[in-house]
């Protein structure tokens, strides 16, 4: 490309991580040349977004909030968005494109409600400090949320430079006693040990995130990747055993082998939302043996003949990774009772609105 030619908008999206899917969908559904962006930050309801020329500071439209039901309904980072550029640097979000994948939470003190974690990922980094913060029961509950928007997890355990070889290798011992399939790197931002292999695993033009609890290195890891201090970085508190929160919004980066990344800030709670896929895959040794119980509908607690019990009782099952499976069950079922709740009351509540506005036309009427 000679000196001052602009590249074409199709390649810098491309650049950003727009798919032929997407494409396919842009020419097929929106006006001729639409203005397409890619939602980089998101921070208290203020976005954003970057067409691979310009960057925005971007608010949704009016209607878009009105209309919304749900948080669902707000762009979240990583969304790709159809945009009306105004003043020198700032937009309007018009309507958010058919997402590829969304990675979801329930929403923090919000019964039945969900939380976007970040949209359109390929893969995401699940940190943990090797150290301190290194737990297979949560490692569940990382896994579970990814499988269930069909991305494909990857382990990170971090800070190896502050354990033993012994200590890494009782970790990858009880990792692989409770799942085999899960792919892991062993990384230490500070001898750099593992950089190289997660680099190597990232492609051009793939989406990332960065997620797990605060003070693991997530923050410190894109540094490294990036190779400057965009991130502000924290520590594990020694004394409570809890990171303290250093990002405190969702922000993409494009690293110089041209794949993206978002880091995402750290995370206390993951409480699981209705869907079921997730847990399926990540319990799939589980499932399997379901197959054999006695009962359809077993609920592999007390029932006569279940196989599960069974299998946990001769250790083909691990028991550890059971009681957590029936734990994060009860959770799962306790969110959709919440929401077919929330849906029942909505619905009435609508039919009392709609019998007040017939009663009031009729009285106008008469």
């Amino acid at each position: 490309m000679s000196q001052g030619k602009k590249e074409p908008l199709k390649n810098r999206l491309v650049a950003l991580g727009l798919t032929p899917e997407l494409k396919s969908y842009i020419s097929d559904n929106l006006p001729e040349q639409p203005h397409i962006a890619r939602v980089i930050r998101e921070h208290r309801e203020r976005y954003a977004v970057s067409d691979g020329e310009n960057e925005y500071d971007a608010e949704i439209t009016g209607n878009m909030r009105y209309s919304a039901s749900s948080r669902m309904a707000y762009p979240a980072v990583g969304d790709w968005v159809e945009i009306t550029p105004y003043g020198p640097d700032q937009a309007i979000i018009n309507l958010i494109l058919p997402r590829k994948s969304v990675l979801t939470r329930q929403a923090v003190g919000k019964p039945g409600e969900m939380q976007i974690i970040s949209a359109n990922i390929d893969y995401a980094f699940i940190v943990q400090a090797i150290n301190n913060n290194f737990n297979i029961n949560r490692l569940e509950r990382y896994l579970t949320i990814c499988y269930s928007a069909g991305i494909e997890p990857l382990l990170v355990l971090s800070k190896i430079d502050l354990v033993s070889r012994e200590e890494i290798a009782e970790a990858v011992r009880t990792l692989e006693k409770r799942d085999r399939q899960v792919k892991y790197i062993l990384l230490s931002n500070v001898t750099m040990e593992g950089v190289e292999q997660v680099i190597s695993m990232m492609e051009r033009a793939r989406t990332y995130c960065v997620i797990g609890s605060s003070g693991v290195g997530k923050s410190t890891l894109i540094n490294t990747l990036l190779q400057r201090e965009a991130l502000r970085t924290g520590e594990i508190s020694s004394s409570t055993n809890k990171g303290r929160h250093v990002t405190e919004h969702r922000e993409l980066f494009i690293l110089e082998n041209g794949s993206i990344i978002i880091d995402t800030p750290g995370m206390k709670e993951l409480g699981l939302t209705d869907d079921s896929t997730g847990m399926r895959v990540t319990f799939r040794d589980i499932g399997d043996v379901a197959a054999e119980c006695r009962y359809p509908d077993c609920r592999h607690v007390n029932e006569a003949g279940c196989a599960v019990l069974e299998a946990v009782e001769k250790g083909t099952i691990d028991r550890e990774s059971y009681e957590n499976y029936l734990k994060m069950m009860k959770e799962q079922e306790r969110f959709t009772t919440t929401v077919a709740e929330k849906r029942r009351k909505e619905k009435h509540f609508g039919k009392i609105l709609k019998d007040y506005h017939r009663i009031q036309r009729k009285n106008r009427e008469e």
